[in-house]
């Protein structure tokens, strides 16, 4: 069984330490999450964090040690991503910045070919400028696609200064990744404060926060009509979708077409142009869900490395009911489709 995982994250310490102070000041309460804000209590599918420095260490390597943890793991291929927030670099440094970081991604590819391709990073607060490095990043260097942490700016992706940047995507025919970071600050402030400063940090984060916000991100892009608009855009969610397919029905049932002026229902256009994947995330009741809301034909790999734990990456597939060729959808033929990475 081939294993091709999408969700895979590299460390660019440059971009890490522009970011510093505006992250400091927005989100201090990221300094008590854990590693991954994922469960450490061990059974089926609960696998556990890495120490935070640990993981930011190996996240560094885009290297041997990188393809040795593949190799012990089973894992056949890893699409890796920058974890590192560039929207929040001052804008002088950012285009800099984001070219390095993609051209040190392009050589480790180049290094490995048969086991890495990347996702780029872009300069998100001058969006002409994320056009031209998107051009560079893919056309140039070969990145297989964008991956966004958090929001653009204030905002998020449906607000018409980022128009020009999904066109390109789109029209580069390359997937956009919309990964979760911390939440507006309004936002953190009134919903996920008043308890202890741990609880308080992890339900803003992964508990749940970062979660409903990335949600929120995709959904807005389906409601501002960017699908209908470019009906070529096909955009990762990850966690499951983020919250989004456990409510689809009842987002049909009360923003009908009628009340949005989109072409077809909210379930439609996800279907469409939502691709799904468990960032690590290995519940049976999650997976079965989305396989029957969403479909296999839309669900891809990952691990959310090197945050987690590898252990236990096969041995979750190989315990799924599947037939040979929906194991085959899901573990490599949906990412290689999505990515054209096959021939």
């Amino acid at each position: 069984m081939t294993l091709i995982c999408v969700e895979e994250h590299a460390i660019d310490q440059p971009i890490a330490e522009a970011a510093g102070p505006v992250l400091a000041a927005e989100a201090p309460y990221l300094r008590m999450q854990s590693s991954s804000s994922a469960p450490v209590r061990r059974g089926p599918g609960r696998r556990p964090a890495v120490e935070l420095q640990e993981a930011l260490r190996r996240g560094a390597d885009l290297g041997e040690e990188r393809i040795r943890r593949m190799d012990e793991h089973g894992i056949d291929r890893q699409i890796v991503s920058w974890t590192s927030p560039i929207q929040l670099v001052p804008a002088d440094k950012a285009i800099g910045l984001c070219r390095s970081a993609n051209d040190r991604l392009s050589r480790a590819v180049a290094a490995h070919p048969d086991r890495l391709q990347g996702l780029a990073a872009l300069p998100w607060q001058l969006p002409s400028a994320a056009v031209d490095e998107l051009d560079r990043a893919v056309t140039g260097l070969g990145l297989r696609g964008v991956l966004i942490l958090g929001r653009p700016g204030a905002g998020f992706l449906d607000d018409p200064a980022y128009q020009p940047v999904l066109d390109r995507i789109a029209a580069l025919r390359v997937p956009l990744y919309v990964h979760p970071f911390h939440p507006v600050p309004q936002v953190r402030d009134a919903y996920y404060t008043g308890f202890n400063d741990r609880v308080s940090a992890e339900l803003a984060l992964g508990a749940w926060g970062w979660h409903h916000e990335a949600g929120i991100h995709v959904l807005r892009l389906i409601l501002a009509g960017v699908f209908d608009r470019l009906p070529g855009l096909q955009v990762i969610s990850g966690h499951w979708g983020e919250m989004v397919p456990f409510h689809l029905s009842r987002l049909d049932d009360v923003l009908s077409p009628g009340d949005t002026g989109l072409s077809r229902t909210i379930t439609e256009i996800y279907r469409s142009h939502v691709w799904v994947t468990p960032s690590g995330m290995f519940d049976r009741p999650h997976f079965d869900f989305v396989r029957a809301v969403v479909g296999l034909d839309r669900v891809i790999w990952s691990t959310d490395y090197p945050f987690l734990h590898l252990d236990g990456t096969r041995a979750f597939l190989d315990e799924l009911d599947l037939t040979p060729e929906d194991r085959e959808k899901i573990t490599h033929r949906n990412a290689e489709h999505l990515f054209r990475l096959a021939g």
